[in-house]
């Protein structure tokens, strides 16, 4: 007999059966205890399990939050939306239950080892279910799958079986690490590219220092974190300094934040995830100024790689975002999906209006190109 429960603390779920439904993922039973102890603002946090004779079978994260509609607008559309909410504040803003998470990049649904690839969609079935069920309680419309992967192709065909709308995501990107040297890496991109990425090794760079706590930096990190935040169209989630301590603490061995030097400054920090089959960029901050004096991007970038190749890590995952400069660094796309409907039949009819012009691949090409290249 199958159970299903939710629940609001991920302790209430024993580490090790959370963990066997997610063989080999980073972002684990520890990566979420992390993000919730961390009590990032605005969200409140849910486990959706399934048992059958006691023994954890299915799970997957979800969360609540006020969620604002024209998140995923850029350019002009962000700057109308805006101009909107300066006539009609709050207008954009809609509670929201959604399955995944705001710091993971893909809704990662896990299911038992030993259970029979057939019994697979009735399982999702009943969590998305148990997701409407617990969106009831808490009073919430409004049901969402955030980022559904394509490489899960159960799981989507579950979505659209239960009746959501859906819309393109974020697609992820990867560079799949094949090179004896980075050198033969730039090998492989195009001249320009090429090029521009050699006369930055050339030049000198800042010194680079990997740590596993930095609660003596986490002010100045702050503010490079806020700046870079500050700059971003796509802003989902705040992320407070609590975020990146409990990261490294409990993630022990599988995080590290890479730190950019110039002199005695701090200029830049990247946090990562990392075990030997993927190194995960999670965030990059950084002073702008900076930046464009050392190429600092490009530096994280090279020396991700130049890791990767060093410690043989196959895949180099490199997040949903700079979509332009990661089509000219080589590299591919898994495509996300993200799907949506409301209990009420005329708010749900709304939004299927509405995504027409929410869609992310409406107002940045170089996202549509990735999105048409996705895997």
């Amino acid at each position: 007999m199958i159970t299903a429960q939710a629940f609001s603390t991920i302790e209430a779920i024993d580490r090790d059966a959370w963990n066997a439904c997610f063989p080999e993922e980073l972002e684990d039973w520890a990566y979420y205890r992390a993000v919730e102890q961390a009590g990032i603002d605005g969200f409140h946090w849910r486990y959706l399990a399934l048992f059958e004779d006691d023994r954890l079978i299915a799970a997957v994260v979800a969360f609540t939050t006020a969620y604002s509609l024209d998140t995923t607008l850029q350019g002009t559309g962000k700057r109308l939306s805006q101009w909107l909410r300066s006539c009609w504040p709050g207008m954009f803003d809609i509670r929201l239950y959604a399955l995944g998470s705001p710091v993971a990049e893909q809704c990662h649904v896990g299911t038992h080892p030993s259970l029979d690839p057939a019994r697979l969609p009735s399982l999702f079935a009943r969590l998305l279910q148990l997701a409407r069920e617990d969106a009831d309680q808490a009073g919430v419309g409004l049901l969402a799958v955030k980022d559904a992967s394509h490489r899960n192709p159960q799981w989507l065909q579950a979505c659209r079986e239960a009746g959501l709308q859906s819309m393109p995501g974020l697609p992820g990107a990867e560079l799949p690490i094949k090179f004896a040297s980075v050198d033969a890496y730039l090998g492989t991109l195009g001249k320009s590219t090429r090029k521009d990425l050699r006369r930055t090794l050339r030049g000198s760079g800042p010194r680079i220092e990997w740590r596993r706590s930095v609660d003596d930096l986490l002010p100045t990190m702050m503010r490079l974190y806020e700046a870079t935040l500050a700059r971003s169209d796509l802003t989902f989630e705040c992320l407070p300094a609590a975020y990146f301590r409990q990261v490294l603490e409990h993630l022990d061995e599988r995080a590290a934040c890479v730190l950019y030097w110039v002199d005695d400054e701090l200029v830049a920090f990247n946090l990562v995830l990392l075990d030997e089959q993927r190194l995960v960029d999670k965030f990059f901050a950084h002073d702008l100024a900076r930046t464009r004096e050392h190429k600092l991007y490009m530096r994280s970038w090279l020396a991700n790689v130049g890791y990767c190749i060093e410690h043989r890590i196959p895949i180099y995952a490199c997040g949903q975002a700079g979509y332009a400069s990661k089509l000219r660094l080589g590299c591919s796309f898994i495509g996300n999906t993200v799907f949506f409907r409301h209990r009420h039949p005329v708010l749900n009819h709304l939004l299927r209006l509405v995504k027409i012009f929410i869609r992310p691949d409406r107002t940045d090409p170089a996202m549509a190109t990735a999105i048409s290249e996705q895997q």
